[in-house]
């Protein structure tokens, strides 16, 4: 089992920003050919890296930070009007946790949402392969949390458990729903399950000021942020 103190880091070379219009930027990846269990990976995750399939990277830009590393303490979080009604809204759901799969019923709702809500992401067209890759086999820590009512699929939560917190990777829902505030009520859910689970935080990933579709994750307050290396609460 690898240690952090062995663990080694590459770089990629400069690629177009996902987030910012007219940046570039670079990421660190811990190297993909390591060992990483569970303790290893919370010790990233709570230094700000996050993960894409199998890969557990940090932005890590020569001239801009805008990308801040967003948790939620879950004991101290509470719910405004806007979340207290979304989760009122939400009582029918019935809730379950399950292992991840590429089955039919799965990709179709994945589908369906990345033809509505991101035609013009780098995901579109879904593909079944990158489905696969992206929230099916990257971690043994993944779950997949099912979001029904009246045995209707709503939406889907893909999380990890990690030693001390929950790590909310990538939530996609039927965008027929969307009065539900399906997002929303998927992150109310994971901070629910924290407290539980008796875990400290929910991660939420990266918070950027200038990117519109981040800025919901400071609507979960009191919100942690790392700065400067370290967390800092922000009520």
């Amino acid at each position: 089992m690898t240690d952090l103190s062995e663990l080694r880091f590459f770089t990629t070379p400069e690629h177009e920003c996902s987030y910012l219009d007219d940046k570039l930027s670079t990421t660190l990846f811990a190297d993909p050919a390591a060992i990483i269990g569970t303790d290893l990976y919370s010790a990233l995750s709570a230094v700000g890296f996050r993960r894409s399939g199998q890969h557990i990277y940090r932005p890590h830009c020569h001239d801009c930070a805008a990308c801040i590393p967003a948790r939620v303490p879950a004991n101290l979080f509470k719910r405004n009007k806007k979340q207290n009604r979304v989760w009122r809204k939400n009582k029918d759901m019935v809730v379950n946790i399950v292992s991840p799969a590429n089955n039919d019923e799965y990709f179709a709702l994945y589908e369906k949402y990345i033809a509505i809500r991101h035609p013009d992401g780098d995901m579109y067209p879904a593909d079944r392969a990158q489905f696969e890759s992206f929230l099916v086999t990257g971690r043994p820590e993944a779950i997949f949390i099912e979001f029904r009512s009246a045995d209707r699929l709503i939406g889907i939560c893909v999380a990890d458990l990690l030693n001390e917190g929950i790590s909310a990777i990538y939530t996609f829902f039927d965008p027929d729903d969307s009065r539900r505030s399906p997002g929303t009520y998927a992150v109310l859910w994971l901070i629910e399950k924290a407290i539980e689970l008796n875990k400290q935080h929910v991660y939420l990933g990266y918070w950027i000021r200038d990117c519109q579709k981040m800025n919901y994750k400071t609507d979960y307050r009191p919100i942690e942020m790392y700065y400067r290396d370290e967390w800092q609460l922000v009520s």
